[in-house]
């Protein structure tokens, strides 16, 4: 243990403050503002070996660290993160997969939940004192009873969603790239066949350059006005300009976000919309959870650098994973 105390690893940008103090406990810690390559100064690229990280990690930063082995992502999307050209040069990319599914799917149902009853806005109704003054607070026009669910994104994450729907006896399907070998649902193989085929769709989709604004205005149309629409994968993935006048011109119902195009930044014209339960993208922000991905993230780390092999590499760098492993043995 005591050589991997004297490893360097950089942490730029924020970070949770208990994956930051493993870090600090384990390694050398080194602090940056962010991710931008001009302040790496030439003692950093001297000396560090791995990154712990939550936002963007470009090509430009990767070469201004000749000795970088490691980027330990925190999170299971890593978008952010530049990987091809981390693997290019040998770099392994890990990412925090599995640990924060159950919660993440919680969230969508819930989500779901608020956007087709409209709950946050009963319990506003209530807390102004309008039930007492007013009544009962108007019917809901959307519901989830008869509904017919289709998930963009049949991962970990989509296949957690799609066990909790089965217990509300909805129909489901999905579109992946793929079909998933023993799925029970109905696969659809392109986006806008899903959306012609349901009045609900839940994204869990990560982003990247092939889910691009996927959701366009023509996926939207499809979900007919009776559709909603849930986001908790990647703001990306999305056409926020095309939803926004779906959503204002009855093209679809209401739609439930956790993630937006330009986080923390939410246009004002989805923020005024009745229409919308939006939130700060709190997926999978329990402390529980949170706690666990940052071990995972630090325990990627430490698994490297003491025995040569990593927990979760992300999918591009698995045979680099492999290939590094065995020749370290």
């Amino acid at each position: 243990m005591s050589a991997i105390k004297d490893i360097a690893i950089l942490v730029p940008g924020r970070m949770l403050d208990y994956a930051l103090k493993r870090v600090e406990s384990e390694f050398q810690a080194v602090k940056l503002p962010s991710g931008d390559p001009s302040l790496v100064t030439p003692e950093m690229a001297d000396r560090v070996r791995g990154i712990g990280v939550m936002g963007r990690i470009t090509a430009d930063f990767i070469d201004a660290l000749p000795k970088l082995e490691i980027i330990a992502n925190f999170g299971v999307g890593y978008d952010a993160v530049d990987a091809p050209h981390a693997v290019k040069k040998g770099i392994l990319v890990t990412n925090t997969p599995d640990v924060l599914t159950e919660e993440v799917a919680d969230t969508t149902i819930g989500l779901l939940l608020n956007t087709v009853r409209e709950f946050p806005r009963a319990e506003k109704w209530l807390r102004e004192g309008r039930w007492a003054r007013e009544g009962g607070y108007p019917l809901t026009q959307t519901t989830l009873r008869e509904r017919s669910i289709g998930i963009f994104g049949m991962g970990r994450i989509g296949q957690a969603v799609a066990r909790r729907l089965e217990a509300f006896g909805v129909t489901i399907a999905y579109h992946n790239r793929r079909p998933v070998e023993g799925s029970p649902y109905t696969y659809h193989s392109t986006l806008l066949g899903l959306a012609e085929a349901v009045d609900t769709l839940i994204s869990v989709a990560p982003g990247g350059p092939s889910t691009e604004k996927a959701v366009n205005a023509a996926v939207l149309k499809a979900l007919g006005p009776d559709g909603v629409f849930i986001n908790v994968g990647r703001g990306s993935t999305v056409d926020e300009d095309a939803l926004i006048a779906a959503l204002q011109e009855g093209t679809i119902s209401a739609a439930g976000l956790d993630v937006f195009a330009h986080e923390p930044n939410v246009p004002e014209a989805l923020i005024k919309l009745k229409n919308t339960c939006m939130l700060p993208h709190v997926g999978s922000a329990s402390q529980h959870t949170r706690q666990a991905m940052g071990d995972l993230m630090v325990d990627n780390l430490a698994s490297w650098f003491a025995n040569g092999t990593v927990i979760t590499p992300v999918p591009e760098a698995k045979d680099l994973a492999l290939r590094l492993a065995k020749e370290r043995k």
